[in-house]
């Protein structure tokens, strides 16, 4: 049976787990950077006065994980971290994270479903299936702009303890290069601004004229993006694994698989799904999904505090705990 709509946040327990234990050393920049953002009077640094406040949506952002994940990007150095934290929060506003880029203005550049959401690995990682051989001649801002509005929707989807996306690219069927500038440009975006949020990236059947593109794209990723990258990962009726060595090796005790069948589309993927992107259902079902998920995630922080520093653990713990008591 034909499915069109994406699949809800797992429930089912994983290998997930709070936050660990930060060192002293650690803790201590981690305050560091807290507390400048905490401060009754912080404003942006060169920002209109009028606008220079952060606002409701910015501190939700401004969580517990988030504070870390910079700090990890700039090796626990706290002022790295600040400069960064506020470089990201302008690019928010300008890019139009919150209020530009609605589903009704992006809706257009989705039709075609070259870019949709559906189903999550084993670490519960939500999947962005990105189809190269459905993206237009004409390349527009709006191309970028649908690449970021999935990523966010992909956090918004993100169970407990999942920080991280899962890319899934194709090639199949496609003839002809993709733009240098626009794939660089995103590469920018998201190495800048949403550090430590690529878990894997895995490019099927990656046609041979493509590795000299791939080449010269390399050397402009950092060595963490650099090393999530899959080439022709190996799909068979147990799953999709990174190599030919994991796949022969797997059994039911094993951890090396990536994804399930039953979390894959059949299409290109070789998955137990017989996914059809069908955009007026798909659409509406992935807004609706990912509002309300939003929307109770905002309710239960407001309920903690509603303050920066707020872990998306304890937020998702409660969400999930919720919709479990919901289905009892």
């Amino acid at each position: 049976m034909s499915i069109h709509v994406p699949l809800p946040v797992p429930t089912h327990p994983h290998e997930a787990a709070p936050p660990s234990a930060l060192s002293e050393t650690e803790q201590t920049s981690y305050d560091r950077v807290l507390q400048h953002f905490s401060a009754v009077d912080y404003t942006l640094p060169n920002i209109d006065q009028e606008r220079a406040a952060l606002t409701v949506d910015e501190k939700f952002w401004l969580s517990y994980e988030c504070l870390l994940r910079y700090l990890r990007a700039t090796n626990w150095n706290a002022d790295m971290a600040i400069k960064r934290l506020e470089d990201t929060l302008k690019w928010r506003r300008e890019f139009g994270i919150y209020d530009k880029i609605t589903p009704e203005y992006i809706e257009p550049e989705a039709t075609s479903g070259k870019e949709f959401l559906f189903g999550y690995d084993a670490h519960g990682r939500p999947a962005i299936y990105v189809s190269p051989s459905k993206v237009g001649t004409e390349e527009s801002p709006r191309t970028i702009q649908l690449t970021i509005w999935m990523a966010e929707r992909a956090f918004d989807l993100m169970g407990p303890g999942v920080e991280t996306l899962a890319l899934m690219v194709d090639y199949a069927d496609n003839t002809r290069n993709p733009s240098f500038g626009l794939c660089r440009t995103s590469l920018d975006i998201i190495q800048t601004h949403y550090p430590e949020r690529l878990g894997l990236a895995l490019i099927a059947h990656l046609p041979w004229f493509l590795n000299a593109f791939i080449k010269l794209l390399t050397p402009f990723m950092d060595p963490y993006t650099r090393q999530k990258l899959v080439f022709n990962p190996v799909i068979n009726e147990n799953g999709l694994f990174r190599t030919a060595a994991d796949a022969d090796a797997w059994d039911a005790d094993s951890t090396s698989r990536v994804f399930e069948p039953d979390q894959l589309i059949q299409e290109g993927w070789n998955g137990s799904r017989q996914f059809m992107y069908s955009h007026a259902v798909y659409w509406e079902a992935l807004v609706k999904l990912c509002e309300e998920r939003r929307s109770r995630m905002f309710v239960v922080w407001h309920r903690m505090g509603g303050k920066i520093g707020i872990k998306e653990w304890d937020v998702k713990v409660a969400v999930r705990d919720e919709t479990i008591d919901a289905h009892v």
